[in-house]
């Protein structure tokens, strides 16, 4: 079992910076594929970013379109957290974010497809 406890949201203007945290506890997230995930209120859950428990052909990090160039997923295994740096904040990228781990590993992007979730942590980008 792995409890996962969002952290680092908060209102920002357009234009800012946030750093979301995700703190694993119960197992070690270096064998998980972790994802970041957000939902928009009347909006589904969509992904955001994926880091893989196991990188294959040289990738070690997968985006959404709407986020590349301005998001970074990355993780500290000595601190079994995984981290999303978010710049160049947009009104569009409010939501409530949540990290997910899977314990297939791989680069699956559907939320059904992962095991375990955090219990989110809202971002609200004002204009």
């Amino acid at each position: 079992q792995v409890q996962l406890v969002e952290s680092g949201g908060g209102l920002v203007q357009a234009g800012g910076s946030l750093r979301l945290s995700c703190e694993a506890s119960g197992r070690t997230l270096s064998t998980y594929t972790v994802g970041w995930f957000r939902q928009a209120p009347g909006k589904e859950r969509e992904f955001v970013a994926l880091t893989p428990a196991v990188s294959w052909g040289g990738v070690t990090t997968v985006y959404a379109d709407s986020v590349t160039g301005r998001f970074t997923i990355s993780r500290d295994n000595a601190k079994n957290t995984v981290y999303l740096q978010m710049n160049s904040l947009q009104p569009e990228d409010t939501a409530i974010y949540y990290c997910a781990a899977r314990r297939a590993g791989g680069f699956a992007r559907a939320p059904p497809t992962y095991d375990y979730w955090g219990q989110g942590t809202q971002v609200t980008v004002s204009s």
